[in-house]
């Protein structure tokens, strides 16, 4: 418990690079004394936070994958945690411009969000930020791409206002998502209507 604390302490003051130190000597201790599943899965959360605060995504990436596939079979799809874990993992993979991957796993498991967590629910909102972000960052996007962005993150919009205020950062946030991906929808719209006018 005390490197617990140490290590997020560490973090809060942004001496990552200590708290990583930390956490890993922590996840040592536990895997030595087997400790339980759940309190390691715990602590490899804390490690892919710190990677990438340290920019060390496809370190972060993996161990997210790791947290993800175990909680999985711990918890089952329906767990918070097993969402949250999810989110975690597709986020790194947009990071890494693993764009198609992203939506994989987030078209898995965002239906399950929706269902059990409800449309308000805060991760529901990230889940479905996310994926919006994985469609319209990847260079391959289609028109159709771009629209769905754009739509998922105006209804996304809408409910976080609703839910949380317009003062709250996931509403910020979740608004300058949608000018990027309006700007990249309008991009793409102009190039468009260019090349049909040139032939």
């Amino acid at each position: 418990m005390a490197m617990n604390l140490l290590g997020g302490s560490l973090s809060l003051a942004n001496h990552h690079e200590d708290a990583l130190t930390v956490m890993e000597a922590e996840l040592s201790t536990l895997r030595r004394y087997g400790a339980s599943e759940r309190s390691m899965l715990a602590v490899q959360g804390n490690l892919a936070t710190t990677y990438n605060s340290l920019g060390r995504v496809e370190d972060a990436s993996r161990i997210e994958k790791d947290v993800y596939s175990a909680g999985l079979k711990l918890n089952g799809e329906e767990h918070e945690s097993t969402l949250r874990s999810a989110n975690n993992y597709a986020d790194s993979l947009v990071n890494l411009e693993r764009f198609e991957e992203a939506r994989s796993v987030l078209r898995k498991t965002t239906s399950v969000a929706r269902r059990v967590l409800g449309e308000g629910d805060q991760l529901t909102l990230k889940m479905r930020w996310v994926y919006a972000m994985a469609l319209y960052k990847d260079d391959s996007a289609s028109l159709d791409d771009l629209r769905e962005a754009v739509t998922i993150l105006e209804d996304t919009e809408r409910t976080t206002r609703r839910v949380f205020g317009g003062a709250h950062p996931l509403t910020f946030s979740i608004e300058d998502e949608l000018r990027n991906a309006r700007a990249a929808l309008g991009e793409t719209r102009s190039l468009s209507l260019s090349s049909v006018t040139q032939t």
